[in-house]
């Protein structure tokens, strides 16, 4: 019997799709479906999760940037 997994439509920018593909492609626990260039069909329960570690990649790139524009 087919199981329904329930999920969330996102849509971003495509490296912001390529950063979230580099963490599921680690645990394979976040993406559903990717369905193009800028969307993705992304686990319910896992959304939160996926936030955290999206937004701590995000601060090491802008820190490494402002560390790299200082010099």
């Amino acid at each position: 019997m087919p199981r329904a997994i329930r999920g969330v439509l996102v849509q971003c920018d495509p490296s912001i799709k390529s950063i979230i593909s580099k963490i599921d492609n680690e645990e394979h626990a976040f993406i559903v479906e990717e369905l193009d260039d800028q969307t993705l069909v992304i686990k319910e329960n896992m959304m939160t999760t996926l936030k955290m570690k999206l937004d701590e990649i995000l601060k090491e790139t802008q820190n490494n940037d402002e560390s790299s524009s200082d010099e």
